[in-house]
């Protein structure tokens, strides 16, 4: 890795492909393109309830770590607004109608054992999830609020009431992640954690749709 490229750069450009592939998956572009269902949007949200229930878990965990702790703010925390989405969206007794799909639980377990024990790992998470809820998922929201309805109540989710500019937010998030007092090796093994993490959001849209196929048969 270059030492005149920032890592930040460096990150995004390693991981473009992986996340544009991500984007691209086809349970993902129907909910985009206008064929996905609400239900389809209401299985999207349960995964994601499984997922953010790891990441903000660890994320508690992490706060005295020195390197981790710079990342950490209760602004991005997701867990009270997919609560309360999922209560609206299934009913009170949600909990009892939720289970993770087998990507979502290799994904949780990875966001468990990596995030005990290593800062750049969770922040590796931190950053594909958090980053990407911040862009194209403020995008997302806006549409799935338009296509089916809905007011806040469903997608706050997307909702980052604390965060007044999200640009310039991710501009700071950059420049921290620069910051960060990590050696080429380490940074390299941060990159391939990220790649890790595009790769478990693509094959849980797989999971997704392979589910929806299944409950049509």
């Amino acid at each position: 890795m270059s030492h005149l490229t920032p890592f930040s750069t460096a990150l995004r450009e390693r991981s473009t492909t992986a996340h544009s592939g991500s984007e691209s998956a086809g349970f993902m572009a129907d909910l985009i393109n206008g064929k996905g269902t609400r239900d389809d949007y209401v299985a999207l949200v349960v995964q994601h309830w499984f997922i953010y229930e790891a990441l903000e878990g660890a994320a508690d965990r992490m706060r005295r770590d020195p390197v981790a702790s710079v990342f950490i703010t209760d602004k991005l925390t997701r867990m009270p607004a997919l609560e309360a989405d999922l209560e609206f969206l299934i009913g009170a007794d949600w909990r009892e109608q939720v289970a993770p799909l087998p990507t979502t639980q290799r994904y949780v377990d990875r966001i468990n054992r990596v995030a005990a024990t290593w800062a750049g790992g969770f922040v590796a998470h931190h950053y594909t999830r958090y980053l990407g809820d911040l862009s194209g998922g403020l995008f997302i929201g806006r549409l799935m609020k338009r296509r089916f309805g809905f007011d806040t109540n469903g997608i706050g989710f997307y909702v980052f009431a604390d965060i007044a500019d999200p640009k310039e937010f991710k501009e700071v998030y950059r420049d921290q992640l620069d910051a960060a007092p990590w050696d080429d090796g380490e940074k390299d093994r941060v990159i391939e954690e990220v790649l890790l993490a595009y790769r478990f959001n693509t094959e849980l849209f797989e999971d997704l749709a392979r589910a929806k196929a299944e409950a049509a048969a």
